[in-house]
């Protein structure tokens, strides 16, 4: 199924578009992330991408949000998602398929908090010229998740 998935996104891409390789992540201040470019596009108004990501073992996306959609796809690890208000919102194992909401009011940081890398591919459909991704400093709720975490 990974694979297959794969192959559709990338043909989806391959057909608006020449297929480029080589990039950073873009949701920096990440920790322990690493990315590579699989395509990209263009249609109408907007801009698709598709990447794959590695997260290394007690890695972090960073926080940050999208202006556009964002179709995550995990290939092997676990996921752990966070959302706005610092909860975890999600666990992702491989095979599975989530999204995310666009606006600065979704921030969110995707961690590793397993003992094996996460590799997911990621396919962003953004407006017209803006990046995948907008890094954000940690939300208020943060410094007091982490100081609960700490104190027990």
């Amino acid at each position: 199924m990974k694979s297959a998935l794969r192959v559709a996104i990338t043909a989806a891409i391959v057909g608006v578009a020449a297929v480029g390789c080589g990039a950073t992540a873009a949701a920096t201040p990440g920790q322990g992330i690493s990315a590579r470019l699989l395509g990209q596009g263009h249609v109408g108004d907007s801009d698709y991408v598709l990447r794959e990501y590695t997260l290394a073992p007690g890695g972090s996306t960073g926080w940050h949000y999208q202006d556009g959609a964002a179709y995550v796809h995990v290939i092997s690890g676990t996921l752990s998602h966070y959302g706005p208000d610092c909860a975890l919102n999600g666990i992702h194992g491989p095979g599975d398929i989530s999204s995310e909401p666009p606006g600065p009011g979704n921030v969110h940081d995707g961690r590793n908090e397993g003992s094996e890398p996460v590799v997911m591919d990621v396919l962003y459909i953004q407006p017209t010229g803006m990046p995948t991704s907008v890094d954000t400093p940690a939300p208020n709720c943060a410094a007091s998740t982490a100081s609960e975490s700490i104190g027990e």
